[in-house]
């Protein structure tokens, strides 16, 4: 039976040779289970969209495009792409964090001209959840354009670990020169949690008020969340538990490796890891696998609580040579204030308490461990947000200069906080716009709080 071609195109940033997980386990899941061989082609914002059209176009010759479309980022050029592939004639799927809510659009958004449309016009189909659930549709090939197209499929199952663990490495291309050239990864990701335990229960709190329209102190808006109240991921996933260890090593052992036999760096994704690390690392080391560098995103409070296990961890990758960065902790704000309307979960005193930490470990174990900007850490940093205040600002200043957070915690540019529209604060947003009688900005997916039409609020 003749093989059939599909492209998954995903968001990227110029210059960079990252692993896309999500789209390359996709990817790699649709060639070992279907008729389709299927390639991922990262869309960076400077790449000539007729180009890439003339190129796909090539690439699929007679065939009908089958092509997806994940970590779309909010991007309007790629919204506009799929839109456009889809009315020459492919067949366009929506996959990836928020496929769900983004294909059918902003809650109320028919009552509201003003909110996020959704992207139902832009593609043939969305699928949200686990790959494989896209696999009846890819057993035979999809030659002509239906009288309907299939819609959402939105897959509630949990996730089978057999299907996490075989990503193929080499799926990753770019548009280069008129043709798609192959882009050789030198960081990977390996799934170790799905999703946050932080998102793992529904909470109901009080947020402020935005300052902007604040009359008093006690101007607030209750919202039921789970996670961080930005978090579109806590919406998306909530948390699904962790992969057995032996699903988290075969990932390891699918790595490519360096020209010194060490595998390349890799980011564990788990945002509770150093728990268990030592058991990863001595894993590792009875399989015989050489690693280079682990990459870790964490929660500041669970960080501090693990200091032990981490000390421990450190001393066991000293002794198998490999470095551990911190690439990136959650701060997001030094006000209290502030953090308990993003919901963090924590305090100021927490976030300094790992800050304090972060640092001893450098000077205990400076070869193999690594946490500061100058060493491609990029920490979270959230500002400005529609509660700061002439106290906030005064309060995040000071700890920065007192702590001396400019030298290595925060990055070069703090990012603005984005809302997406399916996040705990697009309700948020959505209340704000019935009681004040305004209209938030639309930005793609997001609600451009900082912008009531054509006048700025900050």
């Amino acid at each position: 039976m003749r093989r059939e071609k599909m492209v998954i195109l995903t968001g990227y940033v110029g210059g960079e040779t990252y692993g896309l997980l999500g789209p390359q386990l996709a990817a790699s899941i649709v060639q070992e289970n279907t008729i389709y061989d299927c390639i991922v082609v990262t869309v960076t914002r400077d790449d000539d969209k007729n180009h890439l059209k003339k190129t796909l176009q090539d690439y699929f010759g007679n065939r009908r495009p089958v092509i997806g479309f994940s970590y779309l980022a909010g991007r309007t050029d790629l919204f506009t792409l799929a839109q456009e592939l889809r009315e020459e004639g492919s067949f366009t799927i929506l996959a990836g964090p928020q496929a769900d809510v983004d294909f059918a659009g902003e809650k109320g958004w028919q009552d509201h001209p003003h909110y996020f449309q959704g992207l139902s016009s832009c593609f043939s189909m969305a699928q949200h959840g686990p790959a494989e659930h896209i696999l009846p549709l890819l057993k035979h090939p999809i030659d002509q354009k239906p009288s309907s197209d299939p819609g959402l499929i939105n897959a509630t199952s949990i996730w089978n670990e057999q299907f996490l663990t075989k990503v193929h490495w080499d799926n990753l291309y770019r548009l280069r020169d008129g043709a798609l050239t192959p882009l050789p990864v030198t960081t990977g990701q390996v799934l170790q949690q799905i999703g946050c335990p932080h998102a793992s229960q529904t909470r109901t709190i009080e947020i402020d008020y935005p300052v902007a329209f604040r009359k008093n102190e006690k101007d607030k808006l209750q919202l039921s969340l789970k996670g961080c109240s930005f978090c579109d991921v806590a919406i998306d996933k909530g948390f699904h538990g962790v992969l057995s260890l032996d699903g988290v090593l075969q990932q390891i052992l699918r790595l490519p490796e360096r020209e010194d036999g060490r595998k390349i760096p890799f980011e564990l994704i788990n945002e509770n890891a150093v728990p268990g690390l030592p058991a990863l690392l001595a894993g590792v080391r009875a399989k015989g696998i050489r690693l280079s560098q682990i990459n870790l995103t964490l929660r500041a409070d669970w960080f501090v609580l693990a200091e032990k296990i981490l000390r421990e961890a450190l001393a066991l990758a000293d002794a198998l040579d490999v470095r551990i960065l911190l690439g990136s902790m959650g701060f997001e704000s030094f006000d209290d204030r502030i953090l308990f309307n993003l919901h963090k979960g924590l305090d100021v005193e927490t976030n300094l308490r790992a800050v304090k930490l972060t640092r001893e470990l450098k000077n205990e174990f400076p070869r193999q461990w690594a946490y500061a900007r100058r060493e491609g850490a990029v920490h979270g940093f959230i500002h400005p947000t529609p509660w700061d205040t002439t106290e906030t600002e005064s309060n995040n200043s000071r700890i920065i200069a007192l702590y001396g957070l400019l030298n290595d915690i925060l990055p070069d540019r703090s990012v603005p906080l984005i809302i997406h529209h399916a996040s705990a604060l697009g309700d948020w947003a959505r209340e704000i716009e019935k009681r004040e009688n305004i209209q938030f900005k639309r930005e793609g997916s997001t609600i451009g709080w900082w912008q009531v039409g054509d006048r700025y609020i900050i």
